[in-house]
């Protein structure tokens, strides 16, 4: 990998660590508790895993660069994400002994400025 690569790979990270960030703090100041971050296993990772009440919530959080022609961080959410979170869920929910609880799956769309501030935050419930 040269270093160009290897910036793009740490800016990336760093992107994706802010707006994970930003999420959680999103769902502690509305009420949630926050379970896990990063929760991996073989089928996939999750990104935050909250409780509202008592429903669990599986939460994908996307991020996207103000400005960019790319489509909306939320666009950015396709069958085969969709199918990787929710067998990624079961394997969660097998493994935290929660099987039967009511479970939902949200996402979280961060729009980063260039200085990785918060331009926009939007919290979907039951994207999926």
């Amino acid at each position: 990998m040269n270093g160009r690569q290897g910036k793009m790979k740490d800016n990336r990270r760093q992107k994706g660590a802010a707006a994970e960030r930003a999420a959680a703090d999103l769902l502690l100041s509305a009420g949630y508790r926050i379970r896990d971050r990063n929760w991996r296993c073989r089928s996939g990772e999750l990104d935050v895993v909250a409780e509202d009440g008592g429903v669990i919530v599986f939460v994908e959080v996307r991020s996207r660069t103000a400005g960019t022609s790319f489509g909306t961080a939320a666009e950015s959410v396709n069958f085969r994400k969709i199918r990787q979170v929710r067998s990624t869920a079961e394997v969660y929910l097998h493994a935290q002994r929660l099987e039967g609880r009511e479970v939902r799956f949200d996402v979280v769309a961060v729009e980063l400025g260039r200085d990785l501030s918060i331009a926009a935050i939007n919290h979907i419930q039951g994207a999926f």
